[in-house]
C-alpha cells in the first residue's frame, strides 16, 4: 500500500530517513536535508561573509555532495562565500587517478576553480613507492599524516579562511569509537568538534556535514544524480577504522540513533585536569601545524629517505635509537673506508 509524504504535501513517500525514521518523498527530502545542513552551518557560525573557502574534494561521495549543497545554500541563503575545490593526489594508481577525473568533472559542473596538489611535488613520494617500503600494516599512518598537512600547505597557498571536510555523522561516530579503544585522549577531546584549528598560524577546518548520516548522503546523491566515485582505497581494507566501522553497523541495525548517541557523548565527554593536553604549535622544520617537535609529517618523510620507513611508527624513543643506529653504522662505514683508502 502506498504511503503518504509525512510532511503532508499531497505527494508519495519514496524513502524512509535512516536519521528520523520519517517517511518523505523525494523534494521533500532534498529540503530536509538541505535545512538540516544550513541549519548546522548558521548555528555554529561557520562561515562569514566575503570569506573564501576551499572544498577539500576528493570526488566521493561526501565531498560532492558538500560541493553541491555549499553551492546551493551559498546562492539561497547568500552567504557572500567565494567557493573552491581543492584535491589532493595521492598517488594511488587505479584509485586516485581515476577519482581524480570526477573531481574535474565536479569542478565544471559547479563552476568552481580546482587546485590538485600531489604528494610527489610536496613530499617527493607516491603512495604507490611508500607502500612499496612499508608494506600494507601501517600505509594508512603516512596517507593520513601527509595528506592532513597537505591540505594545510592546499589551503596556505590558496590563500583561504578555511576549509570545508567532507567528514559526516558516521565518520566522527567511528572516530570517537576509535579514540576511545586506542585511550588517545588528545584526539577524543577535539573529535566531535565542528571546527577545529584556527589559531595564529593555523587556518580552520570546518564539517558543516557533521550531522548528516552516511547512508542519506548517498540517498541524495542518488536522488539528485551527482556523479561521483564509489570504489574503496585498494591500500584501505587494513585500515584500523574498517574495525569501528562494522562495529558501528552492527550497533546501528539494533540501536538506528546509535551514531547521534555517540556523536554527542563525545561531545559532552570532561577530562580531569591532570590529564596532559598536547600543546599545539608549529613544527621548526616545515613550519606547518604540530604537537610535537618535529611533526609527524617531518618524521614520517625523514624515515622514508633514510631508508628507514619505520621511523616514525610507534614511539619517539623507538625512533631515536633507529637513527643512532644507523649513524653508528654510517660512521663506522666511513672509518673503514678512510682505512682502506690508506692502503
Amino acid at each position: 500500500m502506498p504511503i503518504n509524504c509525512k510532511s503532508n504535501c499531497g505527494n508519495r513517500a519514496v524513502l524512509k530517513r535512516p536519521k528520523t525514521g520519517d517517511a518523505l518523498c523525494r523534494e521533500c527530502f532534498f529540503a530536509a536535508f538541505e535545512a538540516e545542513i544550513h541549519h548546522t552551518i548558521s548555528s555554529s557560525n561557520l562561515f562569514r561573509r566575503g570569506e573564501k573557502v576551499a572544498v577539500a574534494a576528493s570526488g566521493g561521495k561526501d565531498s560532492t555532495v558538500l560541493a553541491h549543497v555549499l553551492k546551493l545554500l551559498n546562492e539561497r541563503h547568500n552567504y557572500g562565500l567565494k567557493l573552491v575545490l581543492l584535491s589532493i593526489d595521492e598517488g594511488i594508481t587505479g584509485y586516485r587517478d581515476d577519482s581524480l577525473e570526477t573531481v574535474k568533472q565536479n569542478r565544471d559542473d559547479y563552476q568552481m576553480p580546482l587546485k590538485i596538489l600531489s604528494y610527489e611535488e610536496l613530499y617527493g613520494w607516491t603512495m604507490d613507492r611508500i607502500v612499496g617500503q612499508i608494506g600494507r600494516s601501517n600505509n594508512c599512518t603516512f596517507c593520513g599524516v601527509f595528506r592532513r598537512q597537505a591540505l594545510d600547505r592546499g589551503a596556505k597557498l590558496l590563500e583561504v579562511d578555511s576549509i570545508a571536510t567532507g567528514h559526516n555523522a558516521d565518520d566522527i561516530a567511528e572516530t570517537v569509537l576509535m579514540n576511545v579503544l586506542r585511550g588517545d585522549t588528545a584526539r577524543l577531546r577535539r573529535c566531535t568538534d565542528i571546527r577545529t584549528g584556527g589559531g595564529e598560524d593555523t587556518i580552520p577546518r570546518v564539517k558543516p556535514l557533521k550531522y548528516s548520516y552516511e547512508k542519506e548522503i548517498v540517498m541524495y546523491a542518488h536522488f539528485k544524480k551527482l556523479v561521483y566515485f564509489s570504489t574503496e582505497c585498494v591500500f584501505a581494507p587494513n585500515a584500523y577504522r574498517g574495525h569501528a566501522r562494522a562495529f558501528l553497523k552492527d550497533l546501528e541495525k539494533v540501536r538506528p540513533s546509535v551514531i547521534m548517541d555517540i556523536i554527542y557523548s563525545g561531545e559532552q565527554l570532561r577530562f580531569k585536569d591532570t590529564v596532559k593536553k598536547p600543546v599545539r604549535g608549529t613544527c621548526n622544520r616545515c613550519g606547518f601545524v604540530s604537537s610535537q617537535q618535529p611533526c609527524k609529517a617531518c618524521v614520517l618523510l625523514e624515515g622514508l629517505n633514510r631508508g628507514l620507513p619505520k621511523l616514525g611508527i610507534g614511539k619517539k624513543s623507538k625512533g631515536d635509537r633507529m637513527i643512532a643506529k644507523q649513524n653508528q653504522e654510517l660512521a663506522l662505514r666511513e672509518r673503514a673506508n678512510l682505512v682502506k683508502n690508506d692502503f
